[in-house]
């Protein structure tokens, strides 16, 4: 290869580091910033450029530009042929290139300032994620989203004293209500229903739903209660809802529903969003 088409093939790569820390929204193709980030992680796992730490501030980076880039339209096929070229042109840059190596310090010095971030906010479309890697004694959201039904409040995430130890947990303060037996995620299948469902906070159709019932439900701990709020019940779900929650697109809403002995069930709409993002976020580790 040319030193000229190297030297072309590694650009890409010097925009995206001096634009990572940006929110990937703001930029006027949200596909090209998808792009360079995945460019970079690529160039990363082919050349090690990187420390573990700044490789995940990387991916969550590159989590939060595909969402933004799902967001302004671009279709998921359409970001799969994005992150295909990215890697192919990672693929054809020598790990020795001087270029790359300016890159690698581009981005340590971009995310050195991630490493120190304890608190990020992941928007979307109707909802936020948001993410806390600050170490607690007690249980605390590390990674949540906010709800309601009625008058009663309803948090969603991770919640435990660190990234390692945080289970998928719902908690709810009851307004009014007897409390419920049971709860379960309802969410697309993607094995059933492919194609995103985007309808607003409108589940997929019954035939192409997963649930995943709670394990579980004791008193919630006062650190993940609503504000002004002085009781409530944590509901855990299973480690495998995380992972179910990652397949959905970004715009797509899940639900968690509340089953009483009455036989109603209470259904409490919540955005997929940048979950994956703020996952990532995460596994930097605790400040």
């Amino acid at each position: 290869m040319k030193i000229g088409q190297n030297a072309s093939r590694t650009q890409a790569a010097l925009v995206a580091a001096a634009a990572l820390l940006a929110p990937a929204s703001a930029f006027a193709g949200a596909s090209d910033t998808y792009y360079e980030r995945a460019f970079v992680v690529a160039a990363d796992a082919r050349c090690d450029l990187f420390q573990p730490q700044v490789g995940r501030a990387l991916d969550a980076a590159t989590a939060q530009a595909r969402g933004a880039a799902l967001r302004s339209g671009t279709s998921p096929a359409d970001l799969a042929a994005v992150a295909a070229r990215a890697r192919a042109r990672a693929g054809a840059v020598s790990c020795a290139d001087p270029q790359l190596a300016t890159v690698r310090d581009r981005v340590d010095g971009a995310f050195a300032g991630w490493a120190r971030t304890s608190r990020m906010t992941f928007p979307g479309d109707r909802a936020h994620w948001v993410a806390n890697r600050t170490g607690y004694a007690r249980p605390t959201w590390r990674l949540h989203q906010t709800s309601a039904i009625g008058a009663s409040p309803v948090a969603f995430g991770l919640a435990g004293k660190d990234q390692a130890a945080s289970d998928l947990t719902a908690v709810v303060s009851w307004y009014g209500r007897p409390r419920p037996y049971a709860a379960r995620i309802v969410l697309r299948d993607p094995s059933k229903l492919p194609r995103p469902w985007l309808a607003g906070d409108n589940l997929a159709p019954e035939s192409a739903r997963a649930s995943l019932w709670a394990t579980g439900v004791s008193t919630a701990d006062a650190t993940l209660l609503s504000d002004g709020k002085r009781d409530g019940d944590a509901w855990r779900f299973p480690a495998s809802a995380a992972a179910a929650l990652e397949k959905l697109d970004p715009r797509e809403s899940f639900a968690i529903e509340f089953h009483f002995r009455d036989g109603s069930v209470a259904t409490v709409p919540f955005e997929a969003g940048d979950f994956t993002a703020g996952r990532a976020f995460l596994a930097m580790g605790v400040l």
